[in-house]
C-alpha cells in the first residue's frame, strides 16, 4: 500500500509508458505490500522505485562481471584508485573521486576479489552513483572505506524486521550449522532481484531454494538443521537520499536495459 501525505496512491498516478518495464513491477510491489509505505510528495516515490531499479541493474552488473568472492584475508583492489588495509578493506585513495573509485570495480573488475557484504553495499553505492549527479556523490561519500558492513552513514543503511521483501533490498539467508572450517559460509547476504531470484556473490543468482541448497552445503557433516531466509530487510536510506536527485525524468523513461529473465536446465540467467 502506497500514501503520498494523506492519500492512497494507485496504478494510475504514473502514466502510461512512463516507467520502465522493472520499474513498474517494482511500483506493483509496493502497491500489493500489505506494509504501508507513506511519501511526502511524488518525487519520493520516483526516487525510491528509481533507485531499487538501479539496485537490481547494479546486482546483476555485478555479477556478470569478473570480480571474484575472496575472504578478508585475500581480498584484492586496484591500487590506483583504493588501499587494502591490514583487515582487508579497501580504503579510498587521497585524491581519488569517489564515483570514480566505485565506477573502476565495474570496469577493471578482474583486478578485485571480496566476500559478500563488501558485495552489497558496492551494489547499493553505485546504484546511488547512478542516480545521483556525480559531484554530488563525490560530496556526499568522500572518504569511502568499503569493509564488510561498514557504511557512509549517508547512505543511510537501516534493517528492519519483517517479511515484506521488494526488489532492491538486501536479504539474509543464516546458516545455522555452517562448517567451522569455512566460517564464509555462516551466511549469505543478497540483493533481491524479484520474482523469486536474488543476487549473492559467491553463488549467484539463484532462486530462494537454491540459496538454501548452496548453503546447506557448506554445512558441518552433523548438520540436521537447514539453511533459511531470515525475516528482515536491509534498505538505504530512499527518502534521505532523494534528496540529492533533482532530475529523475532519464529514468522515466522506459530504458532498454530492462531485465529478462530465462533458464536452462537448472541454471538462470538474467539478460538486460
Amino acid at each position: 500500500m502506497i500514501q503520498i501525505q494523506q492519500s492512497a496512491v494507485d496504478s494510475s498516478l504514473f502514466g502510461p509508458s512512463s516507467l520502465s518495464k522493472s520499474q513498474e513491477k517494482i511500483f506493483e510491489a509496493l502497491l500489493k505490500s500489505p506494509k504501508k509505505y507513506v511519501y511526502e510528495n511524488k518525487h519520493q516515490l520516483l526516487f525510491e522505485i528509481v533507485l531499487r531499479d538501479r539496485i537490481v541493474h547494479s546486482a546483476v552488473a555485478l555479477n556478470k562481471s569478473r570480480v571474484r568472492f575472496a575472504i578478508f584475508r585475500f581480498s584484492r583492489c586496484n591500487e590506483q584508485f583504493w588501499i587494502r588495509n591490514e583487515l582487508g578493506g579497501f580504503q579510498l585513495r587521497k585524491g581519488v573521486p569517489p564515483a570514480d573509485a566505485i565506477n573502476d570495480i565495474f570496469v577493471n573488475s578482474h583486478l578485485y576479489a571480496f566476500e559478500c557484504a563488501t558485495a552489497i553495499v558496492i551494489v547499493f553505492y553505485k546504484a546511488v552513483l547512478d542516480v545521483i549527479d556525480q559531484q554530488t556523490f563525490n560530496t556526499l561519500f568522500s572518504d569511502l572505506l568499503l569493509y564488510d558492513w561498514h557504511v557512509d552513514q549517508d547512505l543511510g543503511i537501516r534493517t528492519k524486521k519483517g517479511e515484506d521483501y521488494l526488489p532492491g533490498d538486501c536479504l539474509y539467508f543464516k546458516n545455522p550449522e555452517f562448517d567451522p572450517q569455512t566460517p564464509q559460509w555462516q551466511g549469505e547476504n543478497t540483493i533481491y532481484l524479484g520474482d523469486d531470484l536474488h543476487y549473492g556473490h559467491g553463488i549467484g543468482i539463484k532462486t530462494t531454494a537454491e540459496i538454501i541448497a548452496a548453503l546447506n552445503k557448506k554445512r558441518k557433516k552433523s548438520a540436521t538443521k537447514s539453511a533459511y531466509l531470515l525475516p528482515q530487510t536491509t534498505r538505504v536510506g530512499f527518502t534521505y537520499l532523494s534528496k540529492f536527485a533533482s532530475n529523475l525524468e532519464h529514468y522515466r523513461l522506459p530504458m532498454n536495459n530492462k531485465l529478462i529473465t530465462g533458464t536452462m536446465g537448472s541454471a538462470t540467467f538474467l539478460y538486460w
